[in-house]
């Protein structure tokens, strides 16, 4: 970022978060890394907090201690449809972002829910 001139407001972290349900993602300007061990490193590293991400929720219906055996584990059939509209709408999310900007694409998508 440093080399390329690249602003903290331009870029874009791609996220899963346990504190989001499956069902939902969330586009934001900035804010804590929430617990979310990826996103504090790139806080740190950046020194700021000031950095859009895109959260993709995929809930936490996992047992106490278990907590990495759901984040690397597989999906189950039933949630895999909506893994896969997950992934377009983040794509979509993506372009949108590159295109129109962030306030814009949050208006046009976080208010979508992914039924299960």
């Amino acid at each position: 970022m440093d080399r390329e001139k690249i602003p903290a407001d331009h870029m874009l972290v791609v996220l899963d978060d346990l504190n989001l349900p499956l069902s939902k993602l969330r586009l934001r300007p900035g804010g804590s890394d929430g617990g979310h061990n990826g996103l504090r490193s790139i806080q740190e590293t950046l020194g700021t907090n000031a950095w859009p991400r895109l959260r993709l929720g995929i809930g936490n219906n996992f047992p106490k201690g278990r907590q990495p055996d759901f984040v690397l584990g597989k999906w189950s059939e039933s949630e895999l449809p909506v893994v896969r509209q997950k992934v377009q709408t983040g794509v979509e999310i993506v372009e949108s972002f590159a295109t129109t900007g962030i306030e814009r694409t949050m208006t046009q998508y976080n208010k979508i829910e992914f039924e299960l």
